[in-house]
């Protein structure tokens, strides 16, 4: 079949003629190639884990500030420079990747955020944790800029977005996997010593993980085509024919994670001190949100390939702002409703990021795709960590609830940015 030359950030592709295979619900699998689907499932575990090991710091974030007496700025301080690690992690793994690979990489990003996962389970003091969250961010960060690229590229352009989204539910399951983890140790172990536990639980599936991508190949389109790299490195993206996305694309990512991680960061805490719910009762209302996630996740891919990766941004953007100021501004006695509100809310969070592995690749040629997905949504992520830290300082004054309300605001950037960036759907990658 032919395709459009991958020359601008802006060219559109025909949709592909539907075969006898190409409809229903697992067309997608069905249009990956037994080395696609290999990567796939290597990309879905490895991205579980990768949640999991994120997710075990705003599940003990309450029991660590008990335990070294910390602020609230301090403690929202830990997941800031996770988060701004994460960052400079994702950016490094995004030129690496255009460099030796996109499967090399994968393989060094796993091995980094599970060691000093663990690492964090035997600090003794606050500034040790902080050292080894960061260390543990680089990792995190890039496992998703690899792992993104690897799995556009095996993908179809028909079912480019529902593939990739799939890859990114399953940041709901290793979510799940680490409530359920949280909920067990916290109640069997005293709080002291549960969070240690469980930072030390985070290091034990990656060697599952490392042994199922042992046999994971690059896709063809960039094995095929390595000649055309641009070995700039991150100057690459910033020349003029790529200047406007790359720095519109980092806005999107920026108000869709800076929305995301204030959730993520506070809603534990949120829910014990302000709700005044035990650890079973937290975990109750977090499975809500979890479940959500996932469904949300996986919804949201099936919108991107049918009403386009725009419309779907822009839609959860707004839904996910109205439903966070929802959240956090009921009254104490509407807890039944918090509860339920979870399931809309993690949806609608979760779904707007179905789109960004398949739309950043789409938005940059292959010459520097993988430097450039990797930099703008990390940047984004670097960019969008200051918003749990400001909710940190904010609820000095205005209580943790009424802090998160302010975490509405990023999805504006979502909105804005949208209006100097093309629509992708149906795009060929060569």
């Amino acid at each position: 079949m032919a395709t459009t030359p991958d020359a601008t950030p802006s060219t559109t592709q025909p949709a592909e003629k539907l075969g006898p295979d190409d409809t229903g619900a697992f067309a997608w699998w069905r249009a990956l190639d037994l080395r696609g689907r290999r990567a796939f499932r290597g990309s879905f575990l490895g991205y579980a884990l990768d949640s999991y090991d994120f997710w075990v710091l705003p599940l003990g974030l309450a029991a660590i500030t008990l335990t070294f007496g910390l602020s609230k700025p301090e403690a929202g301080m830990l997941a800031t420079t996770t988060l701004v690690a994460s960052a400079f992690g994702g950016i490094i793994a995004g030129v690496v990747s255009d460099r030796i690979g996109r499967v090399k990489t994968l393989m060094a990003t796993i091995v980094i955020y599970a060691i000093f996962t663990a690492a964090c389970g035997f600090a003794q003091n606050y500034e040790t944790l902080l050292i080894f969250r960061a260390l543990q961010g680089i990792g995190f960060g890039g496992e998703w800029a690899a792992g993104a690229v690897l799995m556009s590229e095996y993908a179809s352009a028909k079912h480019r977005g529902r593939t990739v989204a799939l890859i990114q539910s399953s940041w709901a399951i290793g979510w799940a996997l680490a409530v359920v983890a949280y909920t067990f140790i916290f109640s069997v172990v005293d709080e002291s010593l549960a969070w240690r536990v469980l930072f030390i639980t985070g290091a034990l599936p990656a060697l599952l993980v490392i042994y199922l991508r042992r046999n994971l190949q690059d896709a063809p389109a960039f094995e095929d085509n390595k000649h055309e790299i641009d070995k700039g490195g991150l100057a690459s993206i910033w020349k003029p024919d790529l200047l406007r996305t790359t720095l519109l694309a980092t806005m999107l990512s920026t108000g869709a994670q800076g929305g995301y991680y204030t959730l993520a960061t506070w809603v534990p805490t949120y829910l014990r001190t302000e709700r005044g719910l035990s650890v079973v009762g937290t975990g109750g209302y977090l499975a809500f949100l979890v479940a959500g996630a996932f469904a949300g996740y996986l919804t949201g891919g099936y919108f991107t390939d049918k009403i386009g990766r725009k419309a779907t941004f822009r839609i959860f953007a707004v839904l996910s702002a109205g439903l966070i100021i929802l959240y956090t501004q009921l009254p104490a006695a509407a807890n039944d409703y918090v509860l339920f509100l979870g399931f809309p809310l993690g949806f609608c969070s979760s779904a707007i990021f179905s789109g960004f592995g398949a739309y950043l690749s789409e938005l940059f040629p292959l010459r520097v795709r993988g430097t450039a997905q990797g930099f703008t949504y990390n940047a984004g992520r670097g960019l969008g960590a200051f918003f749990p830290m400001m909710i940190g300082f904010l609820a000095t004054s205005y209580g943790v609830g009424g802090a998160m309300a302010f975490g509405a605001l990023a999805y504006g950037l979502v909105f804005v940015a949208l209006f100097g960036l093309p629509e992708t759907v149906g795009k060929h990658l060569t």
